[in-house]
């Protein structure tokens, strides 16, 4: 990924709290016919330094057999256009133009594929509690059939991606003088939710 200077994000704590926010994204793997992307919800876990993404694909999707593959999560988190009308420099030359902010986190590593029955449960278990947890009346596998269930977990296959390489962009505007990214920041403020998560990061770059 192209990271121009002062955009680079790669302290681990960082890029792993981002994975666990954004949850989604489209894991690429290079092959010899071609490339496999699917999009998929991802958990992250932390082994002993190591980053572990955690995911799952049907038994019929063929991106599971690509085990011990070079792969890449990619990680799409906010984004938003940026109007040049944000900029109160505008009235001084014109010497603006739109660009796009936005934060992404790309997890370089290994495939590995898991058919462990234990592992698929729990990992099944840990994806449900990650999204339910906060619901007033969070829904529990337990309320699903077991013989049900239990053909939905024969169906599927565990995925692992041990990363080598963790890495993440915030081109969020952060090069622009201070009265700019004020600017930016109202503006994207009043546009959307992104454009709200965008001005929030971009509020950290503020002297």
């Amino acid at each position: 990924m192209y990271i121009p200077a002062g955009t680079g994000e790669r302290r681990p704590d960082v890029l792993c709290a981002a994975i666990q926010e954004i949850n989604f994204a489209a894991l690429v793997t290079p092959h010899s016919e071609g490339i496999e992307i699917n999009h998929l919800p991802w958990l992250v876990r932390n082994e002993g330094g190591t980053v572990i993404l955690e995911a799952h694909v049907a038994r019929a999707n063929p991106h599971w057999r690509m085990n011990g593959f070079a792969s890449t999560a990619v990680f799409q988190g906010p984004h938003a256009y940026v109007s040049p009308s944000f900029y109160p420099s505008k009235a001084e030359d014109g010497r603006v133009v739109p660009t796009w902010a936005y934060i992404t986190v790309h997890a370089h590593g290994v495939l590995e594929a898991v058919e462990d029955p234990k592992w698929i449960a729990e990992h099944l278990e840990a994806l449900t509690q990650h999204h339910e947890g906060g619901r007033p009346k969070p829904w529990q596998m337990n309320e699903a059939p077991v013989a049900y269930l239990s053909a939905l977990k024969r169906g599927i296959v565990g995925l692992r991606l041990t990363v080598h390489k963790l890495e993440g962009k915030w081109k969020v505007n952060q090069d622009k003088s201070d009265v700019d990214k004020r600017g930016t920041i109202d503006g994207l403020s009043r546009e959307s939710e992104a454009g709200s998560h965008i001005a929030g990061a971009l509020a950290g770059y503020l002297d």
